[in-house]
């Protein structure tokens, strides 16, 4: 497997186009860089140098990439010394990028009903995900305990299963149905998890044999998901979130057990995935 990523993955010096702060210490940082904006996959990520005085690189997902202008898009929170560093990144400043790393989302072309759900630090990849399918109306679900990154607004294409509520404009302006969920309190949005809102849409489908389960999130609401799949007989591929140190497969600090034909096996998550099929994930028996 590390073979197999020879030659895809790039390193740059990513110059800053613009960091945008939004609510509760979020920004968007968007970053030139030619190589890893034409290689990017939803569900791919990079491995970002914060700033000189941290060795450690920070993973982070691909939020949007622009193969034809250079750039892409993450999506981060302030929460410690890297993250920290980025805050107060400026419009020219570089920072090495390594990417783009991993494997992505594969959408099954005989199960074109696709469900997204994204949770919190899991945004990001959904997103992307949404964007590249939404020519094919996905329906996407997301849930946050702090202020969403985004605009709400009121939700203007029905979708069966799902109340009304608030959605994601991003995401509806291009067409794509999508609702948001919270239990802060957020205003508009579904009081509860996003998974019971992924419930409420798989109850009503009388044919789920075209339907696939797409998520990115924190462990439990992966879980979660996974079970919705196992309940509902819904395949499901879910974007692991896993602490990384070289990002490259060599460190192989990032392993989790897998289900595989051969049996038990453990497998890298940042080269072998990050996304994974959630029933070989969760429900892996101990070797």
């Amino acid at each position: 497997m590390s073979r197999a990523h020879r030659g895809t993955i790039f390193l740059e010096e990513a110059e800053v186009i613009e960091n945008d702060r939004r609510p509760a210490g979020q920004h968007v940082l968007r970053m030139r860089s030619p190589a890893v904006a034409a290689r990017a996959e939803p569900g791919s990520f990079v491995h970002l140098r914060c700033g000189a005085s941290l060795a450690m690189r920070r993973p982070m997902s691909v939020m949007r990439a622009d193969r034809a202008e250079g750039w892409f898009d993450l999506l981060f929170k302030e929460v410690g010394a890297g993250t920290g560093l980025l805050a107060r990144c400026g419009r020219g400043d570089r920072l090495s990028v390594l990417g783009p790393i991993g494997r992505g989302f594969s959408p099954s072309p005989e199960r074109p009903r696709r469900l997204l759900l994204g949770g919190g630090v899991g945004i990001p990849p959904i997103v992307f995900l949404a964007e590249h399918l939404a020519a094919s109306r996905p329906v996407v679900l997301m849930g946050s305990e702090v202020p969403f990154p985004f605009d709400l607004r009121p939700s203007s294409i029905p979708e069966a299963g799902l109340p009304a509520g608030a959605a994601l404009g991003c995401l509806e302006a291009a067409g794509v149905p999508s609702r948001t969920a919270s239990r802060a309190g957020l205003p508009g949005c579904f009081d509860g998890l996003v998974t019971d809102l992924a419930r409420g849409w798989l109850g009503v489908r009388s044919s789920r044999q075209r339907v696939e389960l797409f998520a990115c999130g924190p462990e439990p609401m992966l879980r979660a998901v996974a079970e919705l799949g196992r309940e509902f007989g819904v395949p499901s591929q879910l974007a692991l979130e896993e602490h990384m140190a070289c990002g490259t497969g060599g460190c192989a600090g990032c392993n989790v057990l897998v289900r595989t034909p051969a049996g038990p096996a453990m497998k890298r998550v940042c080269v072998d995935g990050p996304v994974f099929d959630g029933a070989s994930v969760f429900g892996a028996a101990t070797p």
